[in-house]
C-alpha cells in the first residue's frame, strides 16, 4: 500500500511541476511584461471591473490588460491580426487613451503601452508629444460632433457588420 501511495505522490508532483512549466511558457508567449496582471477586460477572464473613466474629458476606456511593474501600471492592448510593419495609428491613439486614463485614475504616468499582436508585441512610448496629439485628436473629434460634420468610417464592410452599434447606426451598411 506504501509503494502504491508513493507512486501516487511522484505522479502528482511531475504533474505539478508540468503544469508549472506549461505556465511559464504560456507567460513568455503572451507577450506580456514581468508583473502582476492587475486588471483584464479579455474573453479569457472573468468579467472586468468597470472601465477608467475620466470626467474631466468624459473620456471612458477598457484596456485588454494592466500590468503593475514596480508600482506603475502598464496598459495592456491585445489584437488578434499579425503586426503591421508599422501599428496603425488608430491601435496607438486607443493606447494612447488608455495610457491616459491610467495616469488620470492613479496619479502615475505609465511611461509606455504595449500593444501585443498575434506575432510580437510593441512597446509604444507614452510621450508629452503623443499625449497631445491625442488630446488635438479628441478636441477634432468633438468639434466635428458638435458640428454634425463628424460621419462614420465605412471603408471596411465587414467591420461596419461587427459593429456593437450596428442595430442603431442610421449610416449602417
Amino acid at each position: 500500500m506504501s509503494y502504491f501511495l508513493f507512486a501516487l505522490t511522484l505522479l502528482f508532483v511531475i504533474f505539478a511541476i508540468f503544469l508549472l512549466r506549461r505556465s511559464a511558457q504560456q507567460k513568455r508567449e503572451s507577450g506580456l511584461p514581468l508583473g502582476r496582471v492587475v486588471y483584464s477586460d479579455t474573453e479569457n477572464w472573468t468579467r472586468a471591473e468597470k472601465p477608467l473613466f475620466d470626467p474631466l474629458l468624459q473620456l471612458t476606456g477598457k484596456p485588454d490588460y494592466l500590468v503593475e511593474q514596480r508600482g506603475t501600471i502598464i496598459p495592456v492592448e491585445v489584437k488578434s491580426a499579425l503586426s503591421p510593419a508599422l501599428p496603425h495609428p488608430g491601435h496607438v491613439f486607443q493606447l494612447a487613451v488608455y495610457c491616459l486614463l491610467v495616469e488620470r485614475s492613479t496619479g502615475k504616468r505609465p511611461p509606455y503601452g504595449l500593444l501585443r499582436y498575434a506575432n510580437r508585441t510593441l512597446q509604444i512610448d507614452y510621450t508629452a508629444q503623443l499625449e497631445n496629439q491625442l488630446l488635438d485628436l479628441l478636441a477634432e473629434i468633438r468639434s466635428k460632433e458638435r458640428s454634425g460634420e463628424l460621419e462614420r468610417s465605412h471603408d471596411e464592410k465587414a467591420r461596419c457588420q461587427r459593429c456593437g452599434y450596428r442595430s442603431i447606426c442610421p449610416q449602417r451598411l
